[in-house]
């Protein structure tokens, strides 16, 4: 099984920046994907942003293009989602998820773990 455990969410003020932190721990496999995902209050769970496990290939949604970079560090086991210029509708709980084919397909389905979420709160 893998854990996948979230940090770093806060609260921060509009055009502000923060940057998540996800771990995965226990049996990692060798090659796995992960991606960021985010639930608004009210609102059904959204794709974010998705690396590969080789890094050739990223994903993003268009609302945060430009703004929020997905990167990991293999050796660490740790993925990122740097948020720059933030928005009061970037305000959500993101998780992290991985994935065991290497793809950045922007589905809740293709993976197959979760990690418990972290608040991103922005004041306006």
């Amino acid at each position: 099984q893998v854990q996948l455990v979230e940090s770093g969410g806060g609260l921060v003020q509009a055009g502000g920046s923060l940057r998540l932190s996800c771990a995965a721990s226990g049996r990692t496999p060798s090659r796995y994907s992960m991606g960021w995902f985010h639930q608004a209050p009210g609102k059904v769970r959204g794709f974010v942003a998705a690396r590969s496990w080789s890094g050739s290939t990223t994903n993003y949604a268009d609302s945060v293009k430009d703004r929020f970079t997905i990167s990991r560090d293999n050796a660490k086991n740790t993925v990122y989602l740097q948020m720059n210029s933030l928005t009061p509708e970037d305000k959500a709980v993101y998780y992290c998820a991985a994935c065991l084919i290497d793809t950045t397909r922007p589905m809740e389905n293709v993976y197959q773990y979760w990690g418990q979420g972290t608040q991103v709160t922005v004041s306006s």
